[in-house]
């Protein structure tokens, strides 16, 4: 079993409740625009970490991260993009991928907006974590935490970190 704490859309901006909610976590998870260096260095020093470039991440960050990443972990299929849509409205980008080969978990950002949808059509789990910066127009700032067993995705937690002003 793998404890996993997921968020997006940082921004550049550091809460010290991202360690006080990951410090349990197997792995941390960053959808995209991470923003700053500083952001994913302080990450990876709590845990292991897997992240994704976003729209608005320079090129040093896309130096260090993947557009797009695709893994298995604890018999889950995950494809993590930024930009990615949701059921129903993938975007372009990513929609023939999924249609083709759809993983189990599918992880996006961008938006802003906490979303958990289940996608009957390509049997896929879609979530996004929402912002966790202070950047956009969200009202409050998310993230989330899960567990992977054996194939299964359980225990999802969305947690509220506060207004983002």
């Amino acid at each position: 079993m793998k404890k996993i704490g997921l968020l997006s859309d940082t921004h550049s901006f550091w809460d010290e409740k991202f360690y006080t909610y990951f410090k349990e976590c197997d792995e941390i998870w960053h959808a995209g625009d991470v923003g700053s260096m500083e952001v994913l260095n302080r990450l990876r020093a709590i845990t292991v970490l897997r992240a994704v470039y976003g729209n608005i991440d320079n090129k040093e960050i896309r130096w260090e991260l993947p557009e797009t990443l695709r893994f298995t972990l604890e018999g889950v299929d995950i494809l993590i993009k930024h930009i990615g849509g949701y059921p129903g409205k993938y975007d372009r980008s990513i929609r023939q991928q999924l249609q083709d080969n759809p993983p189990k978990l599918f992880i996006s950002g961008h938006s802003h907006l906490t979303k958990v949808k289940y996608d009957p059509q390509l049997q896929l789990l879609h979530l996004n974590p929402g912002a966790a910066g202070v950047y956009g127009f969200h009202q409050v700032r998310t993230l989330m935490r899960f567990e992977l067993d054996k194939g299964n995705i359980q225990n999802l937690e969305i947690i509220e970190l506060g207004n983002r002003y």
